[in-house]
């Protein structure tokens, strides 16, 4: 399938928002055609999306509200269960560390663990997060976020090929990302 319609346009001042938002961009990518046009570059890929079609088609961005304060207070060490998480906390290296004292190397902040944090009001502890963090393992597959789309592509093919090599799943992601959002549900 590779129409004018299926191949995916260079990024310039020529797109319009839906069509920037049909196809599958490299935050890197965005990120060098906003500098070049003089467009914000922080924030997610989806608020760089929005922000880069709201300028292509002449409309105001409305920037989204920050969900942490900026000068929220940061816990540095020494840690104990007992610290309280500060509203704004970040999953940091310095929280991680602590986290992997009490568990092993192998901990990683997932989705529920950054929705936890995400989600603390002051009164929660290091203790209620180790505990949270003890009775969400295990649990069935969580929803990948749809910022993280490789990821999300990657868990549906391996259910659709679970025999299929990397090299397979690579070639699929490519040919994927090749067409524009209308047109993938077709796969």
């Amino acid at each position: 399938m590779d129409t004018a319609e299926s191949r995916r346009p260079t990024l310039s001042r020529d797109l319009t928002g839906d069509e920037l938002k049909r196809w599958y961009w490299l935050k890197d990518e965005l990120i060098e055609f906003a500098r070049s046009i003089g467009v914000r570059t922080t924030g997610s890929k989806d608020t760089v999306v929005d922000r880069l079609a709201a300028t292509l088609d002449g409309v105001h961005f409305h920037e989204p509200e920050r969900k942490r304060p900026s000068n929220s207070t940061q816990l540095s060490g020494p840690l104990t269960a007992s610290t309280l998480i500060p509203v704004g906390q970040r999953c940091s290296q310095v929280v991680r560390g602590w986290f992997t004292d009490q568990l092993d190397e192998s901990f990683s902040f997932d989705a529920t663990m950054r929705a936890f944090f995400a989600n603390t009001d002051g009164t929660q502890t290091l203790k209620d997060a180790l505990d949270h963090y003890r009775k969400t393992r295990g649990q069935d597959s969580k929803d990948i976020d749809p910022q993280f789309e490789y990821n999300r592509f990657t868990r549906a093919w391996h259910e659709s090929n679970p025999d299929g090599s990397r090299q397979e799943l690579v070639a699929a992601w490519r040919y994927y990302r090749s067409l524009p959002v209308d047109q993938r549900g077709r796969i």
